[in-house]
C-alpha cells in the first residue's frame, strides 16, 4: 500500500497475459478441461464474497452508516480498524478475480475475453487501491458492500454453469445477472453524486473518482447487454421471419400446380405428352 506501481504493474501484467502471451501460449494447444477447478474457484469466490458482504454489514452499512453522508473514521478504534481490514480484503479480492479471464484463455474461450470484461477487471485493483489508501471506509464503502453483495449472486451463477448440462438448463436468468449489474452502478451513481450537493466531510474528489466509475461500468454493462441479449432476439426474430417468408413462397409456387391438377388441364396435359412418347416408340 505505501505505492501504486506494484498494483498497477500487476493489472499491466494482466492485459499483457490475457490478449497477448496467453492466447500464443494456447494458439496450437487443446483447450484445458478444467470442469473440477471452476467448481472449486466459483465455490471460493461465493464464500469469500459473502465474508466480504458480512464485513461491510458489521463495520456499519444498514446499521450504523448513513446512506446521505458517511465521513472516513480515521482513527484506530477498532471499529475503524475493522473497516480498514474489510477494505483491504476487498482489495485483494480484485486480484483473485483476474483467475475469471485466466480460466477463459487456458479453455481457449477467446470470445469470453471481451473489451468489458479485461477493462473492467483490469481497472478495479488500481482504482480501490486508492480508496484503501486514502479512503478505508466512509461513504465509498458503500459500492464495495454493494458489489460483493451482486458477486455472490454471480459467482453461484458460474458455479451452478461449471456443474454442466443437467444443471445449466435451469440458469435462464443469466440476463436478469447482468440487469442487476447495471442497478449496481446506478445506486453507486446516485449515492456518490448526491455528496455535490450537501455539506459532508468527505474528500469531493472521491465522491468524483467513485461517481465516474460508475458511469463507466453502467456504459460498458449496457453496452454489453445490447450486444448479448437484445440483438440476439433481434436477429432471433429476423430468423422466424425469413423461415416463415420462404414457408409462404413455398406454398405459392405448389399452388398453381395444385390449381391445375383440381380442374384437369395438367393432368391432361400430361397423359398427351405420355401418348406421344408411346407414338414415337
Amino acid at each position: 500500500m505505501s505505492s501504486p506501481f506494484p498494483t498497477l504493474a500487476i493489472c499491466l501484467t494482466y492485459v499483457f497475459i490475457v490478449k497477448v502471451l496467453g492466447p500464443k501460449l494456447m494458439e496450437n494447444r487443446k483447450p484445458f478441461e478444467l470442469k473440477n477447478v471452476l467448481i472449486w474457484y466459483n465455490l471460493f469466490q461465493v464464500i469469500f464474497s459473502c465474508w466480504l458482504f458480512y464485513e461491510s454489514i458489521v463495520s456499519g452499512w444498514f446499521t450504523t452508516y448513513s446512506l446521505r453522508c458517511q465521513p472516513v473514521d480515521y482513527s484506530r478504534s477498532p471499529e475503524a480498524m475493522r473497516t480498514v481490514n474489510g477494505c483491504w480484503w476487498y482489495y485483494f479480492s480484485k486480484f483473485t478475480e483476474f483467475f475469471d479471464t485466466i480460466f477463459f484463455v487456458m479453455r481457449k474461450k477467446f470470445d469470453h475475453v471481451s473489451k468489458l470484461h479485461v477493462i473492467h477487471h483490469g481497472i478495479m485493483p488500481m482504482s480501490v487501491w486508492f480508496g484503501v489508501k486514502f479512503t478505508p471506509g466512509g461513504h465509498s464503502t458503500f459500492f464495495g458492500m454493494l458489489n460483493t453483495f451482486v458477486h455472490i449472486i454471480m459467482y453461484s451463477y458460474y458455479l451452478l454453469a461449471a456443474l454442466g448440462p443437467q444443471v445449466q438448463k435451469y440458469l435462464w436468468w443469466k440476463k436478469y445477472l447482468t440487469a442487476l449489474q447495471m442497478i449496481q452502478f446506478v445506486l453507486v451513481f446516485i449515492h456518490a453524486f448526491q455528496l455535490l450537493f450537501i455539506d459532508c466531510d468527505y474528500p469531493r474528489a472521491f465522491v468524483w473518482w467513485i461517481g465516474m466509475h460508475a458511469v463507466l461500468f453502467y456504459y460498458l454493462f449496457s453496452d454489453f447487454y445490447k450486444q448479448a441479449y437484445r440483438k440476439k432476439a433481434k436477429n432471433a426474430k429476423a430468423k422466424v421471419k425469413v423461415e416463415a417468408e420462404s414457408c409462404m413462397e413455398s406454398k405459392e409456387r405448389k399452388l398453381p400446380l395444385l390449381n391445375g391438377f383440381s380442374n384437369g388441364s395438367a393432368l391432361n396435359d400430361v397423359r398427351q405428352r405420355m401418348a406421344g412418347a408411346v407414338a414415337s416408340q
